[in-house]
């Protein structure tokens, strides 16, 4: 038995309560324990059963986890049962206590899954968030300058040029050497990125695994250089990792790793996570302040006081990260290899289709840029969705004209080879 499974079971036990509220807290543990069953039974099943677990039209071929995920259908019946649950008395589920105890096993499933401790772990509600909160927070001056790559989502990159004009401090962006990226290795990719550094980088900002040709940047070896050469804050945006790879942000040496589960994890849509290094707590300044910040004094809380939460979404991500270990890290692993295997050589049997993406699987992860010859990135994906329900992400950038593939654990060979054989037909 996994500890998150533990932790589920010892609920009901974490609080003691009035007779109502532990009526109601039982109430959340029978809603738990249906979504748990539905989790075990899912863990048996082979990756081509497994598809029946989500709610996906049977017309659509989902190829784009990398955008927003699809929510496991035991999840979303949780989810509903949360919702109907709090509004059978909105005040006392608000503010009545009910939920505190789900909330904080929540924030310890999310930990155990990143690999740090709960208590640097803040529960937001997405990656920008979490950006924002650091491009107003950190104790930067003029003179200071933040550094990323055109890798960086929008989301981890457009606060820090908003904050650079009110708060003096400098950005640099550097253009990423997106047609040598095929064959980069780590000390490549180190060597790059410590070119750039100089003496007034204060705040280096990474994705683990990039939004566009999903290069799987090895964060540990960067934040080592990084730190070497002064760098006092080394960010990642972890969008794309967390529920693909197994994580140990902790033991990384970064400062902050941001994601959002809606992604891998497949959860509600509007939740986030962040670690947060200990050594930030008294530097970094809150975004959000209510009644909270003395209660939660010298705490990762201190970056989530929010007031009022969806406590019903916050309680059904912890289905989604249950549902997600009982799957289990190393099997989920081992199938995204795989895919990315059979893909990439798909492809290259493919005429009219280049693979753009990391060859090396220590470098890449379950999000690929397959390049297009003859026609526009953009016009063929929406033909593949209007006619043939594939859904994927186009870019129509120069370097790349490609369409991005993102396929989950129970995507198919035979979807990945349907896809190839349209854009044939197509071109």
């Amino acid at each position: 038995m996994t500890s998150i499974s533990l932790s589920r079971r010892r609920f009901l036990h974490a609080a003691g309560a009035s007779a109502l509220t532990i009526s109601l807290m039982g109430r959340i543990t029978d809603i738990q324990a249906q979504a748990d069953s539905a989790a075990a039974h899912a863990a048996t099943l082979d990756y081509h059963s497994l598809a029946g677990q989500y709610s996906l039209a049977p017309q659509v071929s989902y190829l784009n986890h990398g955008s927003i995920g699809t929510i496991p259908i035991n999840v979303q019946q949780a989810h509903i049962s949360y919702l109907q649950l709090c509004e059978t008395n909105p005040w006392l589920h608000m503010w009545g206590g009910v939920w505190d105890s789900g909330r904080e096993q929540v924030r310890q499933q999310a930990a155990e899954m990143l690999g740090c401790n709960a208590d640097q772990l803040a529960l937001t509600h997405n990656v920008t968030e979490t950006f924002n909160l650091l491009a107003q927070g950190l104790p930067l001056v003029i003179g200071d300058e933040v550094l990323f790559s055109s890798l960086n989502h929008p989301g981890a990159s457009i606060c820090w040029t908003h904050q650079s004009q009110r708060r003096g401090f400098t950005i640099k962006q550097f253009n990423f050497p997106l047609v040598d990226v095929l064959n980069y290795s780590v000390d490549d990719i180190v060597a790059l990125y410590a070119q750039e550094i100089t003496d007034k980088t204060r705040v280096l900002v990474l994705p683990h695994i990039d939004n566009t040709i999903g290069l799987r940047h090895p964060i540990t070896e960067l934040a080592n250089m990084a730190h070497a050469k002064g760098v006092e804050f080394v960010l990642v945006d972890g969008a794309q990792t967390f529920g693909m790879l197994p994580l140990e942000v902790a033991s990384s040496g970064v400062d902050v790793y941001a994601t959002s589960p809606h992604k891998w994890v497949q959860a509600p849509k509007g939740l986030g996570a962040a670690y947060i290094n200990k050594k930030l707590f008294k530097s970094l300044q809150p975004m959000w302040v209510t009644w909270g910040q003395e209660r939660w004094h010298g705490s990762v809380r201190v970056f989530e006081d929010y007031g009022t939460r969806n406590f019903p979404a916050l309680m059904a991500l912890g289905d989604a990260l249950h549902f997600q270990a009982q799957l289990g890290a190393v099997k989920k692993l081992e199938r995204y290899q795989a895919l990315w295997r059979h893909t990439m050589a798909k492809v290259d049997a493919t005429s009219g289709l280049v693979w753009k993406s990391p060859r090396n699987w220590d470098l890449s992860g379950s999000l690929y840029s397959i390049g297009i010859k003859h026609a526009k990135a953009s016009d063929t994906a929406k033909v593949l969705f209007e006619k043939h329900g594939v859904v994927v992400r186009p870019f129509d950038d120069p370097q790349l004209n490609s369409l991005r593939v993102s396929p989950n654990v129970f995507t198919t060979e035979a979807e990945i080879n349907r896809f190839c054989e349209l854009i044939t037909q197509l071109a």
